[in-house]
């Protein structure tokens, strides 16, 4: 035994003590001698080493009974799998703890209590084992983690247990599948003092965007409680993103806040035989966020610095403290960190796109993870007890799932839950296995029957929807090295701010059209107006029923805004963030609101603010509107909110465009309203673009080309008021043609025009998407840039590129 220590202290320990201390344990002795200089708060403990393990097994004459009991062994056979592994379990728990280790345990669990002034001091067991966590292979989860044990004796029983854990049968399937031998796999323990999260809260951070593997970002999770249940997909978690270039310089760039239900928390419990219990969260705080925003940017910093250190992506785990006597009071501590371990191995040389080529009826919708389409017979499974049942290929549907289903969980062409968030365990065990997931569906195994055909699909952005019957879908493979440039810029048009990461993959040159209508329709879905008059609203509520349930409505989804008006600003900012973040640093060009009349009146409260028009095509809409004093308060929110994303989230790269300006004038006053606003052209290199789809935008365009930037043709409305029909109408639809030379002499002309004058020009219409020959016109015409829907964008740059060395072998001749 000389010179191989059975208790290591965290402050003893680093990285490169795997084979002596595991993963977990290595990792918090690196993060308490190397960070906690840096400020990040992390508990003290200590490590029962491998060598303690080892020791425990020798003593007890166990090797030779588990080697024959897992001899024959077939994972696959579930019945199997889970006969011996109790037998192995069964072995080490009825097994004496060697005098000498269990002394050593107490020994060290009573200076860490008297470190902490404390006899009982409560600690998280937590197992560590010397294989997990290498950035090829997750053994996060396979084996047990206790928590709030108290007493030196307890102590010593649950290090026994974690010691059992190493033999779970999820632990024997997946060591096996990946091909480590089970004895070339030692267990260490870490016994770290608890942070008292069961009064705060805690929760998971990654590096990265899960489903993207964006790098660019931090995502946190947080719920109430102990963090256990967010691990466990038990809760659905609230969820943040903050983008890390420009926190690095010292910005503020949460791009996203969104809340999750929270419906339930772990606490401790009454007594040692049960040191935790489950309760109900109350409506405060299924309605109130986690984190303060000071908090958000804290972890997110604390998360920079731990990547900066490992060089690499990391999933760590935070907890803050509730209990002033013990730790102190609202301290937020990182208590695990490990290497992410799904999209940090990928080297990513092909995007594929998945399509569904059909639809059907929708059966329930959750948290899409991943981006694919899985499909198959559904199997309804609601606890561990049925997972022998399940058979290769089929959709598993169950409430939550835990590290015991994975032996079922790889044979399935897609998981569907009941509750979980988007880092819970089927959440990353289907991205690490590669299969879609929808996750906190809430009623998936009410709705779904065994047997039935159903289809698991993720193509939608953030939202996942399982489909009842197989729809057919192709999936597009794409060569990202084989992706040419170009002289002509090829841009994207961007509206749904969940696709942004993903989009951003794809070749391109920024975005050359961010619509904030899907912003403010999906993510505020308010009437800017009823927020900021909100207060005049309740005073009639009384007296109108309709205003009434408006107002109570307008309540519910503001939950926690004084001022009203502020959810609007803080929502268009999150959500042009998340579009300026993942395109950072090329340029993105956001056009401000392009709601018709009829638009804003299908928002919450609308009716109350717009007007009937009989053609609200060609009326109150675009540059009209912002510089209308029944109008001009709405309006400032914008403003407001893309003054946030440039001045405080650092995103300069943020543009701004003006949509239906009709005159000159008309450019003016809004350039004059926007610099109100905070928003100054030229103020910090912020560029203004006006949308060319007004037959008076070419006319004029020399005039308008001394008041704007650049110019961005908007194909659709300049073909319907060039040609004087209504886009809407299918009556005259046959003879709507962006192609018709009419329009394309417009569009020639004012691309000459820009030219003379200096200014940028681009295309943000449908046409190029659609029409491979359009595409070619404007790169004759010399456009600067087009902007593409992201589905046509690589095959109009190979078109592109193309017709480039075309003319230029033209010029040579």
């Amino acid at each position: 035994m000389a010179g191989k220590p059975l208790i290591l202290w965290f402050d003893e320990i680093g990285y490169k003590d795997v084979p002596l201390v595991g993963g977990k344990n290595a990792s918090l002795g690196e993060m308490y001698s190397k960070l906690t200089s840096k400020g990040i708060n992390i508990p003290y403990g200590f490590a029962v080493t491998a060598e303690a393990y080892r020791y425990f097994i020798q003593e007890n004459h166990l090797d030779d009974q588990i080697k024959s009991t897992l001899k024959g062994l077939d994972t696959h056979d579930v019945h199997d799998l889970q006969r011996r592994g109790k037998k192995i379990r069964s072995l080490i728990l009825q097994a004496k703890m060697p005098p000498k280790l269990a002394e050593e345990i107490v020994k060290a669990y009573e200076s860490l209590a008297q470190r902490y002034g404390k006899r009982d001091l409560d600690v998280a067991v937590r197992s560590s084992a010397t294989a997990e966590d290498l950035p090829d292979a997750s053994f996060a989860g396979q084996q047990e983690t206790y928590l709030n044990v108290r007493g030196s004796q307890n102590v010593v029983n649950y290090v026994q247990r974690c010691f059992a854990s190493l033999f779970t049968d999820r632990a024997i399937s997946y060591r096996q599948d990946k091909g480590f031998d089970h004895f070339s796999v030692y267990l260490s323990v870490a016994v770290q003092k608890m942070v008292r999260s069961d009064r705060a809260c805690s929760g998971v951070i990654f590096t990265l965007d899960t489903e993207s593997g964006f790098r660019d970002v931090v995502y946190i999770t947080g719920s109430w409680g102990l963090g256990e249940y967010v691990v466990q997909g038990k809760v659905n978690p609230d969820e943040f993103y903050v983008f890390k270039p420009t926190l690095r310089e010292g910005y503020k760039p949460i791009l996203s806040k969104k809340l999750g239900n929270k419906d339930i928390k772990l606490v401790y419990g009454n007594s040692l035989r049960r040191p935790l219990k489950e309760v109900k969260t109350t409506k405060e705080e299924k309605l109130s966020y986690v984190l303060s925003e000071e908090e958000i940017l804290k972890l997110a910093q604390w998360a920079i610095i731990i990547e900066d250190h490992y060089g690499r992506p990391m999933d760590i785990e935070w907890a803050k403290d509730g209990d002033g006597k013990e730790v102190g009071t609202g301290e937020l501590f990182i208590v695990q960190a490990r290497p992410e371990t799904v999209h940090a191995v990928k080297e990513q040389k092909f995007y594929e796109i998945y399509k569904l080529k059909g639809d059907g009826r929708v059966l329930c919708t959750g948290k899409a993870v991943g981006s694919k389409v899985g499909q198959g017979k559904a199997r309804v499974i609601l606890d561990i007890s049925g997972i022998s049942e399940f058979q290769a290929g089929e959709v598993l549907i169950t409430t939550m799932t835990d590290p015991d289903w994975e032996p079922i969980m790889k044979k399935a062409s897609a998981i569907v839950t009941d509750k979980g968030g988007r880092t819970c365990h089927a959440a990353i065990v289907s991205r690490e296995l590669g299969i879609p997931c929808i996750v906190g569906t809430e009623v998936a195994t009410k709705v779904a029957k065994t047997g039935q055909e159903v289809t698991v699909d993720c193509t939608q952005g953030e939202e996942g929807r399982l489909l009842e019957g197989i729809i057919p879908f192709e999936v597009d493979r794409i060569d990202l090295e084989k992706v040419p440039t170009t002289k002509t810029k090829i841009m994207m048009n961007v509206g749904i701010p969940e696709q942004a990461f993903a989009q951003a993959q794809l070749p391109n040159d920024g975005v050359g059209l961010a619509r904030l209508e899907f912003i403010i329709g999906s993510h505020i879905g308010i009437h800017p107006l009823a927020l900021i008059y909100f207060e005049d609203l309740k005073k009639k509520a009384s007296k109108d029923k309709k205003i009434a349930k408006l107002v109570k409505l307008i309540e519910e989804k503001t939950y926690g805004y004084e001022n009203k008006a502020d959810f609007f600003v803080d929502k268009l900012a999150q959500g042009v963030g998340t579009i300026g973040a993942s395109f950072y640093p090329k340029e993105v060009i956001v056009r401000l609101s392009d709601f018709k009349s009829n638009e804003y009146a299908n928002l919450l409260g609308g009716y109350l603010f717009e007007p009937e028009e009989h053609n609200p095509m060609i009326g109150w809409r675009g540059a009209s509107r912002y510089y209308d004093p029944k109008f001009e308060p709405a309006f400032a929110l914008e403003c407001k909110a893309l003054a946030k994303v440039r001045n405080e989230m650092g995103l300069t790269n943020v543009k701004v465009m003006i949509p239906f300006c009709r005159t000159p004038e008309e450019g003016k006053k809004v350039i004059e309203i926007m610099e109100k606003y905070g928003l100054k052209r030229g103020e910090n290199g912020l560029e203004v673009y006006v949308m060319c789809e007004i037959p008076s935008n070419v006319i004029l365009a020399e005039e308008f080309a001394e008041i704007f930037d650049g110019f961005s043709i908007g194909s659709n409305d300049l073909t319907q008021l060039t040609l004087g029909l209504d886009r809407d109408s299918e009556l005259v639809a046959h003879l709507y043609d962006e192609r018709n030379e009419a329009v394309k002499r417009m569009i020639r002309q004012v691309i000459d025009i820009a030219k003379k004058k200096g200014k940028k020009i681009g295309i943000c219409g449908q046409a190029p998407s659609d029409f491979p020959d359009f595409a070619e016109f404007l790169v004759e015409c010399g456009i600067d840039s087009m902007s593409l829907t992201p589905d046509t964008i690589v095959k109009t740059r190979l078109l592109v590129a193309e017709k480039e060395k075309t003319l230029q072998g033209e010029k040579k001749s």
